[in-house]
């Protein structure tokens, strides 16, 4: 008789029945009258007990070792004794699928950069890994949900570009049929394609990659990137609110889908935060910082990591919110592309959005008069002729727009209260790593 599979979630709808589970091999506890073998699959772990009697589900048992595939066929017991949910399987088949090697390559005390190695091993024996993925999942899922509904389409943009993107630093260059090419640093300039393209909303999430030596928690050379691209828009101030409204409704789906989950595995609530968030200008977020003793060595206008925490602190404490915009960042500071205002050629119509004193996006209004474009690349001592293609698009008729671009794994790492980025995607990449 064959049994269908049932997830050990289920399996107290199965009481008194015979069923088939199928996981790997958690951990054996192998008595001289009793063998115990806890099964785990994606959705939690189970009891299989059997008492010795010298036949074959004894020696299968005996056989087996830790994180083998395995497929125990047996019937379901309700066992107030056994911690682990109350049930057990007491076996009548046992199938190794596919036996593991012994001894593993890591244990739970294994250091991360070890794990980063087995990856797949470190992902399949953390419970808080898996349901990592399932949080970025429903997080996907409700910006997706939030863009839609604003009538946003969504875009797949080149990741090959030819030519160096931006001012051309930090990218990576590739040979392509005897000629170079390069890595897109953002779907920025082909996001600003699709609007002068009479696409109004461009939304995409896709790979991003920086050729930046950066070893720090917060840096990857390859993550996913969230951007957004808004056609006639009044203002920056009406891309801060999309972004606002998007995250709101994303981290609302998620604490509905995993908030009690979330809080048990990584000790974290999860809290939904209110619109508007904080607004602070750069100007006045330096003399707030410079006010509690803050000084950025070197007299640099942007904010290092210590004064984007030491900003969020202060706002938090003042307003008890998690989330600050910093707006209107030194013309110095930014792309070429974004907008000047009309009183301030020195400054820009951009933000960094703030969560818990991270850095989780970066946005603006685009400057989308050819002209002043001209203008603001020379200004940088940038080339046009590289650009061409992307000017292009500013001749004929492009409509006033903005957008952001938002690390996705940075998101998930303040969501879940994760140390590092490394810990925040599936396959890491890095200046170090380039495997698995």
């Amino acid at each position: 008789m064959i049994h269908s599979r049932v997830h050990v979630s289920d399996l107290r709808e199965h009481i008194g029945r015979t069923v088939s589970v199928c996981g790997w091999v958690n951990t054996l506890r192998l008595q001289s009258t009793m063998q115990f073998v806890i099964v785990r699959d994606s959705t939690g772990m189970v009891q299989v007990t059997h008492k010795r009697k010298d036949g074959p589900v004894e020696a299968q048992l005996e056989a087996l070792t830790p994180e083998s595939a395995v497929k125990i066929t047996g019937r379901v017991v309700d066992a107030a004794q056994v911690k682990l949910g109350g049930l057990e399987i007491v076996p009548e088949a046992v199938e190794v699928l596919n036996p593991a090697a012994t001894p593993l390559p890591i244990d739970e005390h294994t250091g991360l950069e070890q794990r980063m190695d087995w990856r797949f091993l470190d992902v399949r024996r953390r419970p808080a890994t898996q349901l990592m993925f399932a949080v970025q999942t429903s997080l996907e899922q409700g910006m997706r949900e939030y863009a839609f509904a604003q009538g946003a389409t969504e875009m797949h943009t080149p990741k090959l570009m030819g030519t160096a993107s931006e001012s051309g630093a930090e990218v990576f260059k590739l040979g392509y049929f005897g000629g170079s090419a390069y890595l897109a640093q953002s779907p920025q300039f082909f996001k600003q394609m699709a609007i002068s393209a009479g696409v109004d909303k461009v939304f995409e999430i896709g790979p991003v990659f920086r050729a930046e030596p950066s070893f720090t928690s917060r840096h990857a050379t390859e993550f996913t990137g969230v951007d957004v691209e808004l056609a006639w828009i009044d203002g920056v101030e009406d891309v801060m609110a999309f972004e606002e409204q998007m995250l709101a409704h994303a981290i609302a789906k998620v604490a509905d889908a995993h908030g009690g989950a979330i809080a048990e595995r990584f000790g974290v609530e999860v809290t939904v935060p209110t619109t508007p968030f904080p607004r602070v200008t750069m100007a006045e977020a330096q003399k707030i910082l410079r006010e509690s003793g803050w000084d950025r060595a070197g007299g640099k206008e942007d904010l290092d990591p210590e004064g984007e925490r030491s900003i969020s602190a202060h706002i938090q404490q003042a307003t008890g919110h998690e989330f600050v915009f910093i707006t209107h960042y030194p013309a110095n500071i930014r792309p070429f592309y974004h907008m000047r205002p009309a009183n301030d050629p020195s400054g820009t119509l951009s933000f960094d959005l703030l969560w818990k004193g991270l850095e989780v996006t970066t946005g603006a209004q685009r400057e989308h008069r050819y002209d002043v474009l001209l203008e603001q690349a020379a200004a940088k001592g940038m080339s046009p002729e590289p650009m061409r293609d992307y000017l292009n698009a500013f001749r004929y008729g492009c409509p006033p727009h903005g957008g952001l671009g938002m690390g996705l794994g940075r998101v998930l790492m303040v969501l879940l209260g994760l140390d590092s980025i490394r810990e925040a995607s599936f396959l890491f990449r890095g200046p170090n790593r380039l495997t698995p």
